[in-house]
């Protein structure tokens, strides 16, 4: 049995992280960020606070997984540099707690065409920079999912953006998800792919990409309830 720290378990794939983490047997205790109360589980033990950043000061002994999905939009946060704060500052601050605290295994849910040298910000600073940030930290393992375009029902989404999410889950309902996977994935799948892979022993790798295939791969195709 293992224990797990995830962050951004309201969000999108966060929380369908923290759905399956709840229901898989190798987890018995989950502890989990939030700013507001989350469904309830028997291995819940939340981290609850509107202050975010005291969230790293809080960040508990024991987990030997941390699941990073916290993320927020320029909009939400009001402008770029709020944004920086959150999806960036917050996220590293949180990543050396979890190392300082003793945590073995890093899982970070980054975005397809994060790069450090990207010429746009969002893909540069707030996810290629911080993808590179957390390497440097020395964690046992560390593995980034960069999924696509993130399926599932958003209530904050851009019109653009809904339009997008509508027309994957239209080609994936056609095609049986053949039209669909390449560019856009499952929230419900991308979690799963965040999987127990390094808690269990199988991951060999000290820093490992998952792009959407791999996603797709172990998210759907390899995962076994």
């Amino acid at each position: 049995m293992a224990t797990v720290c995830i962050v951004g378990s309201t969000g999108l794939t966060g929380s369908h992280i923290y759905t399956t983490l709840s229901c898989h047997p190798k987890f018995n205790t989950i502890y989990a960020y939030s700013r507001k109360d989350l469904p309830v589980s028997e291995k819940l033990k939340p981290l609850i606070s509107q202050d975010t950043s005291s969230w790293p000061s809080q960040y508990p002994t024991g987990a030997e997984l941390f699941i990073a999905a916290l993320g927020t939009t320029r909009a939400a946060a009001g402008g770029f540099d709020n944004q920086r704060k959150i999806d960036y500052d917050l996220n590293l601050a949180l990543a050396r707690a979890a190392k300082e605290a003793g945590t073995k295994h890093y899982v970070l849910i980054s975005s397809s065409g994060a790069n450090s040298s990207s010429m746009l910000g969002y893909p540069k600073i707030l996810q290629g920079e911080l993808e590179d940030a957390v390497k440097a930290i020395g964690f046992d393992h560390v593995i980034v999912l960069r999924p696509g375009l993130i399926v599932g029902p958003r209530k904050d989404s851009r019109f653009a953006e809904a339009v997008l999410r509508k027309t994957a889950m239209t080609a994936g309902s056609w095609s049986g998800n053949r039209l669909k996977d390449f560019w856009a994935q499952d929230a419900d799948v991308i979690a799963k792919a965040a999987g127990v892979d390094c808690v269990e022993g199988r991951e060999t790798e000290r820093f490992r990409v998952l792009g959407q295939a791999d996603i797709v791969r172990l998210g759907r195709t390899e995962w076994k309830d």
